[in-house]
């Protein structure tokens, strides 16, 4: 038996199609050797008195594949010292005894914000989850770098940080087009605030792309089941999943050693939610419910 680990709290919708694919690919990698899985959440079962190794014992598992849902990976380090077997997904750390397998999603970030760049928008928004794990930091800094390169401004009230969720996709396109001077394009770290912000968009009668460009993010197929279908940078949760579990089962049949370390590229790809930069920007009124298209003299790179 292996345990899938929830250091803090239990699976929430907002996390979208991330633990299916995720669990679909944990299963694959368990099978080949003959193991099963159980889902442990520690926050609830685990005694005062008890060490992590003894609490798996307890559990009746071998090695854990433990799956962080905060921005430090505190708990899955504690597990290392102790070294119990176990290997972390969708994050990464510098602990010398902890495995992981995540991805690199970084540098499509940068790649994402260039073309929307080449695309003649100027003024891009970012609407990130809450939760800061090292794959989000890696998106922002991607979204800043970008930025910078190409001379445009960095402003905080193009920045939000929002739960992952269809109202915070929601809350992004209400806040960004209330602003002033609002974004023509915008970023979208996660899936599911991405189909929120394309189904606000759809509620306002907002035309993607020709009003606003929207890049999302997606673990499976969420972008090809929206209207329009979203560009986005694109991660394989499944074969993270699998690596992991391969690793885990290697690891525990004495034919693994050392510990992983695997940086799983994400991919571009771009559909019908990314086009030219709009003549005229969309606002909101103050109602939140009309649109008001707006004129702006042509903004200069730094």
């Amino acid at each position: 038996m292996v345990g899938l680990v929830y250091p803090s709290h239990p699976v929430m919708p907002e996390f979208g199609s991330f633990e299916s694919a995720m669990l679909g690919g944990v299963m694959k990698g368990l099978d080949a050797d003959r193991y099963d899985l159980a889902l442990i959440d520690i926050e609830r079962d685990i005694a005062k008195d008890e060490s992590y190794t003894q609490f798996f014992r307890r559990k009746g598992v071998r090695g854990v594949i433990i799956r962080p849902v905060s921005p430090e990976p505190t708990i899955a380090e504690m597990i290392a010292e102790e070294g119990f077997p176990c290997v972390m997904v969708a994050d990464r750390t510098d602990h010398p005894n902890l495995g992981f397998v995540c991805s690199d999603s970084g540098r499509d970030s940068f790649r994402a914000i260039d073309h929307l760049v080449h695309l003649g928008h100027t003024r891009i928004a970012m609407v990130c989850h809450t939760v800061l794990d090292s794959d989000h930091r890696d998106r922002v800094d991607g979204y800043r770098r970008a930025l910078k390169e190409h001379g445009l401004e960095q402003s905080p009230e193009l920045e939000l940080y929002l739960p992952a969720s269809m109202d915070g996709g929601t809350q992004a396109i209400d806040r960004l087009l209330s602003l002033e001077d609002p974004p023509t394009a915008v970023f979208v770290t996660n899936p599911v605030p991405t189909v929120g912000a394309l189904h606000r968009c759809l509620e306002l009668g907002i035309r993607v792309p020709d009003d606003i460009s929207i890049v999302g993010f997606d673990d499976s197929d969420v972008r090809s089941r929206t209207y329009p279908k979203f560009s986005a940078i694109c991660q394989n949760a499944e074969q993270f999943g699998y690596d992991a579990a391969r690793w885990l089962t290697r690891r525990l049949e004495g034919t693994e050693t050392g510990v992983l370390r695997i940086h799983r590229p994400t991919t571009l790809q771009f559909n019908k939610s990314t086009g030219p930069a709009p003549a005229k920007p969309v606002r909101l009124a103050s109602n939140k419910s009309d649109i008001i298209r707006v004129e702006f003299p042509k903004r200069k790179r730094k």
